[in-house]
């Protein structure tokens, strides 16, 4: 049975979409090489993400729908990703564990796992020291991980860190073996799609 994944961080415009579409898909080949691919489905924000994953949990019994969404947060060390979610968005429900995964707290903090990938593609006005340096990237909040960027890459030719300006770019770069090593909720996303 293939896998499909929702992802937030598309944004509203096909164009954008697109783009993070492409991203994920790029990412997880990247990680999977000769493996089955999963199926993306980029569905704007976190909100339309939920719907189009809960849409297909009734309807499509061909694919196993999995959920893919920023923790926005911290997520409380042995907390699932379902627990996490139940407690932020109260108004989701109906979920199972292992349907559910997490970029903590942002996909950002994914760059932050292959910092020379960040680097090349900026080019040499790139300023790594100005990135958070705690090797758990997990544990560094979505803010420090946004303002570092920004920081990082304000006077490079391409001008500070912009979402669907750059950072689905960014995610077709990144080495996913390291997102992998430094992520738990990651490498617990990578072990379903590993099984398929």
């Amino acid at each position: 049975m293939s896998v499909s994944v929702f992802v937030e961080d598309g944004g509203p415009q096909r164009k954008t979409q697109t783009a993070c579409r492409k991203a994920f898909r790029l990412f997880f080949e990247n990680a999977l090489r000769d493996r089955p691919k999963p199926r993306i489905v980029a569905s704007g924000g976190r909100d339309e993400a939920y719907r189009d994953f809960c849409r297909a949990l009734e309807n499509d019994a061909d694919s196993f729908p999995v959920l893919l969404v920023n923790s926005e947060g911290p997520v409380t060390a042995g907390s699932s990703a379902t627990a996490h979610l139940q407690g932020r968005e109260r108004q989701w429900t109906g979920f199972q564990d292992g349907r559910v995964f997490l970029m903590v707290q942002c996909m950002e903090a994914w760059f932050l796992a292959d910092v020379p990938a960040v680097g090349a593609y900026y080019g040499r006005e790139f300023k790594a020291s100005a990135l958070p340096g705690n090797p758990d990237i997990e544990q560094i909040p979505k803010r420090d991980v946004m303002d570092g960027l920004r920081e990082a890459t304000r006077a490079t030719g391409k001008g500070s860190y912009h979402k669907t300006g750059h950072g689905f770019d960014i995610l077709e770069r990144i080495d996913p073996g390291g997102v992998r090593r430094r992520s738990g909720h990651a490498e617990a996303l990578f072990a379903l799609l590993l099984r398929g």
